[in-house]
Parts: structure tokens; sequence; C-alpha cells
């Protein structure tokens, strides 16, 4: 299936690329059926569908990379594949079994090999496994027919800026509800934070930053990643809210942070009147990786980190370690990268 690509893998943005192959599975009467993969990148659904109309779905974001030895991996599939079933469970969607989950990826990673960028191009190939409530539907209710999809695309950057400074602002929105949907990937918590990211574009900032949607006084997530801050002490600390998307990026760092680089590590409260407290800041997640922060704007207020021309030095430590381990540069701790057995061109 391996086919020569001809593009500009040092320069690719953040957006669909449509390729071969995706991967695609239906359950009904209680079972997935075996998935098979297809070349077709429409779908075609029931007008009842409970997606539709009742935001019954949710999604995964992941990367393979091609390594420094030319091998393809993936990175950390399984917990991906447990935080998809989380949300699966919050929004009453069948379970995709992890085996299932990470045969299918491997599928469509070995089935678009070719799409794979080249070690040293700062690009990476993304996956996004979802899973739809379809079938003709009406009512409030869960759905009786589920379609689950794996398709990937090569991709640079997530920030135009790349890994360099760039400036959040605060925002008036709620990005979730308290006891709501926080912590789970489902579309319903991104649908809510388009208006507010298009007012912190519109006012030339990278994204916005959210309180917590409780009191309003405590950072909860930045924009559509994971948010920490380093102290001067070299303390790594993050939010930790029920109503949070557990970051599989953001535990990787607190990982490479405490057992890489013998920093103390932090799981909790971030008051928005504090961070005067931090000398880094940074927003984390599969597609941003690591985005340097230099400036949080919160209403009369600038909070600045560090030299706003470059990363701090914790953060770039942070970034190259998470980023060696991906490309097989570091050693990486078991099981974080699983081998995907592809024709090497």
């Amino acid at each position: 299936m391996n086919k020569t690509i001809d593009m500009d893998w040092a320069n690719l943005g953040f957006q669909y690329i449509k390729t071969d192959y995706r991967y695609i599975s239906l359950w009904k009467d209680g079972a997935w059926d075996k998935g098979m993969l297809t070349q077709d990148s429409r779908l075609h659904i029931s007008e009842g569908s409970t997606a539709i109309h009742y935001g019954q779905q949710c999604f995964e974001g992941m990367k393979a990379f091609r390594t420094k030895d030319q091998k393809v991996v993936l990175f950390r599939p399984e917990q991906n594949a447990r935080r998809m079933n989380g949300s699966c469970r919050r929004v009453m969607m069948p379970e995709m079994p992890e085996t299932q989950f990470i045969a299918a990826c491997i599928e469509v990673v070995r089935a678009n090999a070719s799409w794979v960028p080249p070690y040293g191009s700062g690009a990476s190939l993304y996956l996004r496994p979802y899973m739809i409530g379809v079938g003709d539907n009406i009512g409030v209710r869960p759905a009786q027919e589920y379609l689950f999809g794996v398709f990937c695309i090569p991709v640079g950057p997530y920030f135009k800026n790349g890994f360099r400074p760039v400036q959040f602002m605060v925002s008036e929105f709620d990005r979730a509800a308290p006891r709501g949907t926080g912590a789970a990937k489902v579309g319903g918590n991104y649908g809510a934070s388009l208006l507010s990211h298009h007012i912190a574009v519109a006012a030339d900032f990278a994204d916005c930053i959210y309180l917590d949607p409780l009191t309003h006084t405590k950072i909860e997530e930045a924009g559509s990643s994971n948010f920490f801050g380093i102290t001067e002490d070299r303390t790594f600390i993050t939010p930790k809210s029920d109503s949070l998307l557990p970051s599989i990026t953001k535990y990787s760092l607190i990982h490479i942070a405490k057992n890489y680089l013998g920093m103390k590590t932090v799981e909790g409260d971030i008051y928005i009147d504090k961070l005067d407290h931090f000398t880094e800041a940074g927003a984390c997640g599969t597609a941003a990786v690591i985005t340097p922060i230099g400036e949080i704007h919160y209403k009369d207020t600038i909070y600045r980190f560090g030299d706003s021309s470059k990363p701090g030095p914790y953060t770039e430590k942070l970034y190259q370690t998470l980023v060696g381990i991906q490309l097989g540069e570091i050693e990486a701790p078991e099981d974080w990268l699983v081998e995907v057995n592809v024709d090497v061109d």
C-alpha cells in the first residue's frame, strides 16, 4: 500500500488532508463487527442518528511517528483506548475493546504508511478515532447502533508559531459545567469553546484560558489543551479538576518531569490571581505537544513568564525529552511506544 507522497513535510500545518484508508466498525445487536478498512471518506448515516440530535459521540486524538531508526510507532495508544471508553460510559455508548481499538489504529497507520512524515521533518501522523450514535432514532435516549472509525492525517504544529511563546487571554465563558462532561472527550465541550476561541483570536491571542466553572478563580484548561506552570524551585504544577479532560500528554510530562528531569510535580489548584508564582507556563496536548505561554491577560492584569521571545529552560527540556522519546532518540518508558510493522521505503 506504500507509495511516494509529494509533500512539503517541514511546512505542514494542522488541517484535514485526505489519506488513502480509514477504518470503520459497526455495533449492532449488542456486539461490534470485525471492522474493515475503506477508501470512502464519507459517512452514510441515518437522519435520526443520536450523534446529530443529542450529541451522543466522542473522539480521540493520538499520533504515530517515524523514529530515528526508521521504525513507525504509536505513542501510548492504550491510554487513548481507555480514555475513549471513559467518554463512552459518560454518554452511554458501548465500549470499544482496547485490543480492537489498538488493532484498528495499527491497521490505519500500516495502510497509510506512506503518509507518515519522515524523521526530522517535525511532522507526525495524527489519528482521529471516534464513535457516534447512528440508526433510525427519535426521542432522547441512547441509540441502538453505533459507528466506530479511525482516520489519519499528516500534521505539523497546531499553533502557527510552532514552539515559541504565545499570548493567551482568560475567557469570560465556561468550557464545561460542574459535574458535566468536561472530563469526557465529547464534541459538545468543543462546540462550547468555539465562540471564546474566536474572540481570543480576533483580539490577536493564540487561544484562551478557561477558569473553573464553579468559582471562576482557578485555571482549568488552556483552550484545547491542558495547562501547566513551573515555579522558580523547579516544581511542575498542573490543575486538578473533575471537569478537566485527563490529558495523556500532561501525564506523560508529569512522568518526564519527575523521572527524567528530577522535578517536583503537583496536581492541584492554580489560582488565576497567583500566577506571579510561576516563572514558566505552557499548554500541552496531543495536537499542540507543548506550547510555551509568554503572557496571560486577565482583566486589567498581564502575567508574563520569562523571556517572551523564547521558551523557558524547563519547558524546553520537557518538550525535547517528550519529542525525543516519541522519535526514538531517548529511551522510552516501558510500553509507551507500540511499533507498527510497515515496509520501509
